[in-house]
């Protein structure tokens, strides 16, 4: 004869079934959605590549980014710290309109018809200019990790279309990791690709140029690996930024080769504190916005 505690124990048991059962079929759905988006990411990051990869090496077509240098001058604020910070606020109440004219200039451009180096200048600046308007659009904000456009999975605006170029939606993300990486395959892009937080390289006073396109990268570099948001020391322990630990195949894959990397832009005072290091304790980033206030 069924009790009814042995009832109610055979019910709690089926209850237990049934929600194991439904975890498990979210979890699996989970899955294959995920694979399906890496596999979608991946056909994309292909195509993207290759259809921004042609350039003209004769080439002389100059873009012309004196606008965003304008911008960059009246609100990028370098810090004494040597964080250059922004005037968001400051932009809004003048500037937004010369920001958009200049990114509507930027997307009329056919980067096919441009030399490597203005292409590089072009997608950095684009990446930039597009960022700070996005912030300046959502401002006031604490980072741009809160900023969500029309996907509530993922932090931060990367994975939305927010241009056009030469007739293909692109996000930021596409910019950065689906046509710079894989054309240029250069680690000083993380140097000069600005995604304004406190974290990262600092925003430039200026625009990038193909004419002086070496000597901004080198300098951005070294900027950044010299600050202690770049590389700093608690004790004898190294801590690096998070960009060294994301993006570590582009510094070689190893530790070694990202303590080598380190040291080419290291000054002496930092060379010599990293002399005979072969580890990484950690690794940090700071996401607050890189706001002047």
């Amino acid at each position: 004869m069924t009790t009814p505690r042995n009832c109610a124990g055979h019910r709690m048991n089926l209850l237990q079934a049934w929600n194991r059962h439904i975890l498990n079929s979210f979890v699996a759905t989970m899955i294959a959605a995920l694979s399906v988006f890496m596999l979608a990411q991946a056909a994309k990051a292909e195509e993207l590549a290759e259809r921004f990869a042609p350039y003209d090496p004769k080439s002389k077509v100059a873009i012309d980014h004196s606008a965003w240098s304008k911008l960059l001058k009246k609100h990028a604020h370098a810090g004494e710290d040597g964080l250059n910070r922004f005037d968001y606020a400051g932009l809004n109440k003048d500037g937004r309109g010369d920001l958009k004219k200049y990114l509507g200039q930027l997307q009329a451009v056919k980067p096919a018809k441009l030399n490597r180096d203005e292409q590089f200048a072009f997608w950095t600046n684009l990446y930039n200019a597009k960022t700070v308007d996005i912030i300046a659009e959502h401002y006031p904000v604490d980072s741009i990790r809160d900023i969500r456009l029309t996907s509530f999975i993922f932090p931060g605006p990367w994975r939305e279309e927010v241009v056009k170029v030469d007739g293909v939606d692109l996000s930021l993300d596409d910019i950065e990791h689906r046509i710079m990486r894989p054309i240029w395959r250069d680690p000083r892009i993380h140097y000069v690709v600005n995604c304004a937080a406190v974290g990262c390289p600092n925003l430039q006073l200026e625009a990038y140029t193909s004419a002086d396109l070496e000597t901004m990268m080198e300098r951005a570099a070294r900027e950044y690996i010299n600050s202690p948001r770049g590389v700093r020391f608690d004790g004898k322990d190294i801590i690096v930024s998070s960009l060294f630990d994301w993006y570590a195949d582009d510094y070689g894959g190893s530790t070694s080769r990202i303590l080598a990397h380190i040291r080419k832009y290291a000054d002496p005072v930092l060379n010599d504190r990293l002399a005979g290091a072969t580890s990484i304790s950690d690794y940090e980033y700071d996401w607050a916005l890189n706001d002047k206030k």
